[in-house]
């Protein structure tokens, strides 16, 4: 019944914040008081690092890799990293604009993709070095 009275009626319970503004609302303006002035607290000299390591890229990506006889017809036969045979790639789809214009994450096959796309004529970029990595030993 109760809960019932709660969906007739509204919730019953009233928020006590409406009065407490209601009282902030009545004192003048001036009677706040200015924030005292924060004095500029003196910051002890930064101590300096050592500068960071150059990064090491992780040894499986960098792994000389041997594409398929399709992969190899757009990337060469030799063998390449992972990375490497990426960036062949974007730049063989790059020279050829087989970048769908309307939706740019989609790349447009031509015969010798459309081999290492496993026969689809559109992919995203990234389904794309999924379907790359199967062709790489």
């Amino acid at each position: 019944m109760c809960s019932l009275r709660r969906l007739e009626y509204g919730n019953s319970q009233k928020t006590p914040a409406a009065p407490a503004k209601k009282a902030a609302a009545a004192k003048p303006a001036a009677a706040k008081k200015a924030a005292p002035a924060k004095a500029a607290a003196a910051k002890p000299a930064a101590v300096k690092k050592a500068p960071a390591a150059p990064r090491k890229p992780n040894a499986a990506f960098m792994k000389a890799m041997t594409p398929s006889a399709a992969l190899a017809a757009v990337v060469g036969a030799a063998p390449l990293p992972r990375t490497e045979v990426t960036k062949k790639v974007w730049d063989y789809i790059k020279k050829l604009d087989l970048q769908d214009p309307a939706n740019r994450r989609m790349i447009n096959a031509d015969d010798k993709l459309k081999a290492v796309f496993g026969g689809k004529a559109q992919v995203s970029m990234f389904e794309m070095t999924k379907l790359i990595s199967d062709h790489l030993k």
